[in-house]
């Protein structure tokens, strides 16, 4: 039912507020804001590492892990990076995060949704985007994992679970931090507020780089009892 009234809604401010391209304000494609000509050239991730979603060449054998991760196997299942960080998605992903372009986060996860339908991913119990801290949150507005989430949710009807974990200490911007700093700087900043009664969960972020933020997440997690922790992030890095 709630679906049907989504799509109403949507039905009707696609007639009121035609959808425009925000790359180049075309007319946009099939009720999202991108035209059929952007849509066809995002740097889409297709040969990719099923452990952390690393890009791999083309030649490297189909479904084997990246070298890392058949060295030290990362502590969530499977992480799905639909895109690679690189123009115009890293521009969308900067503007819904640093400049509050709120609904780059419709469009966002439109794309993710798409992606992951097309890759075929198991549909988990429960959708949890990667919490902000409180202090971050405030000066923020809002978070971008969690505004990506809506939409996803919506479209893959998976329930969206802000509730039962939380960002208990603030920690320096990754994006300023070596690899094993980037390790240390999340260790303990996730903690588990209620019981999760769901044996497969999704993380979903944004952007995953060394897979830090969603590791430490997937501990946390897995030490809750939940089984199996899947990766849903918009793009990942090279």
């Amino acid at each position: 039912m709630a679906g049907t009234v989504y799509h109403w809604i949507d039905s009707l401010l696609s007639v009121v507020y035609p959808p425009t391209c925000v790359l180049c304000r075309a007319p946009g494609h099939r009720g999202m804001d991108l035209c059929s000509g952007c849509l066809a050239e995002l740097p889409h991730n297709p040969s990719a590492c099923p452990g952390c979603a690393l890009p791999l060449p083309d030649d490297h054998p189909l479904g084997s892990p990246c070298g890392g991760c058949q060295r030290t196997p990362p502590l969530f299942d499977h992480c799905y990076g639909a895109f690679l960080y690189r123009e115009p998605i890293s521009r969308l992903v900067g503007g819904l995060k640093f400049q509050g372009h709120l609904h780059y986060g419709r469009l966002l996860g439109e794309l993710l949704s798409r992606n992951l339908r097309e890759r075929g991913a198991a549909i988990p119990e429960l959708l949890i985007p990667v919490p902000l801290h409180g202090q971050r949150m405030r000066t923020r507005g809002y978070n971008q994992a969690l505004e990506i989430a809506r939409w996803v949710t919506r479209t893959l009807a998976v329930p969206l679970d802000t509730e039962s974990c939380a960002r208990t200490r603030a920690t320096a911007a990754q994006s300023d931090l070596a690899l094993e700093a980037r390790r240390r700087n999340l260790r303990g900043a996730f903690t588990l507020v209620r019981p999760l009664r769901a044996r497969h969960v999704a993380v979903l972020d944004d952007v995953v780089t060394t897979g830090s933020t969603v590791s430490e997440l997937a501990r946390v997690l897995k030490r809750g009892g939940v089984e199996r922790v899947d990766v849903w992030a918009v793009a990942r890095t090279e």
